[in-house]
């Protein structure tokens, strides 16, 4: 039987075989998960915000893109699995809320997809599956075991990638 284990806001985590991650309602934030096909190795980020830069406070590199991508990567390896093994997919990225004018600063979830796009490019990784942008939040799992990752969208059937 497996075990779910829940990937928060912010957060980083890795199941082995038979596992599964999940983050709930990704709206503007981005879910990455990386799988090593071989040894059966799952990860997931659920990336908050784009850039780290600006923060005041580093404790948490899920938080943020440019730190969540390699600090997973180097979770991935720790646990045994090949960078050039992984296949990568990412999820979420929506627009939540309506802006008025046309700041582009205010769009957090495609600054959050493009931000994810140019760290893994910085390290290497291609993108194999996506379903990016929108306006409704999702809900993923990845399944340790095949390493398909099922995408649920409010009012619509599940679908995998």
């Amino acid at each position: 039987m497996s075990t779910v284990f829940r990937v928060g806001m912010s957060e980083l985590k890795t199941a082995t075989p038979k596992d599964v991650l999940m983050a709930l309602g990704l709206g503007s934030c981005v879910g990455v998960c990386m799988y090593d096909p071989l040894i059966k190795l799952g990860g997931m980020a659920h990336i908050m915000l784009p850039d780290s830069s600006q923060a005041r406070e580093l404790s948490n590199p899920g938080k943020f893109a440019d730190t969540a991508i390699p600090a997973l990567l180097e979770l991935m390896e720790k646990n045994g699995a090949l960078r050039r093994r992984l296949i990568v997919k990412i999820v979420g990225g929506a627009q939540m809320f309506s802006i008025s004018g046309n700041d582009p600063r205010l769009n957090i979830g495609s600054r959050n997809v493009t931000a994810v796009e140019e760290a893994l490019a910085k390290y290497g990784l291609k993108i194999a599956a996506r379903s990016v942008g929108g306006n409704l939040g999702k809900t993923i799992t990845l399944d340790t075991e095949t390493g398909i990752v099922n995408v649920k969208t409010f009012n619509c059937p599940v679908f995998q990638l």
